[in-house]
């Protein structure tokens, strides 16, 4: 006897997120390597170069998250080529899930965990694109009311760092024209 289809959403980091914290990091980075040469520093610029190959790929890893839901569950995953030891996802079948309890971060945000039967917290994804159309599911799917479940946060904020990380771009620029002209 065959399955039913079940109804499967993929929902991916947002690409304004991506974009802005991947700016960040080359703006943060990117300069070193002409600043060690300049300055003839004992880190070789090769050394840097290598570790700023490594670091990004790490970082774009982190970003390639994707929460899946279906009729039986919910995931985080990550692609094939993500070790495993570096980012662990995770499966919670729908029936297991007892209830989506909010934990104020550091920052004063707030963020959401579901508690499965068994007691342990699975971190709800909260940057991904169409974050209220997979609240919506999770409401549809376990019960729970999610009205009041907003995401950490808000498009503005990515938007003022994005603003800022091109500005630090431009500064690197120049920053690099300058010590390359003097070498």
């Amino acid at each position: 006897m065959s399955q039913p289809p079940t109804h499967t959403s993929i929902f991916r980091i947002s690409p304004l997120i991506r974009i802005t914290l991947l700016g960040l990091y080359l703006a943060l980075t990117v300069p070193l390597p002409f600043l060690s040469q300049h300055a003839a520093s004992p880190v070789p610029a090769e050394l840097l170069w290598i570790g700023i190959f490594f670091g990004g790929l790490g970082l774009h890893a982190a970003l390639s998250e994707r929460v899946v839901l279906d009729d039986q569950t919910i995931q985080v995953t990550y692609p094939r080529w993500v070790p495993g030891f570096f980012r662990k996802g995770w499966t919670l079948p729908w029936s297991e899930v007892q209830a989506l309890k909010p934990r104020t971060t550091g920052q004063g945000g707030l963020v959401y965990y579901f508690l499965s039967q068994s007691g342990k917290a699975y971190l709800l994804p909260m940057r991904v694109v169409g974050f209220a159309r997979l609240v919506r599911e999770v409401q549809a799917k376990t019960g729970i009311d999610t009205t009041d479940v907003r995401p950490l946060a808000q498009p503005w904020m990515y938007l003022i760092l994005l603003g800022f990380t091109l500005i630090l771009l431009l500064v690197d620029g120049w920053t690099i024209w300058t010590a390359m002209a003097v070498v």
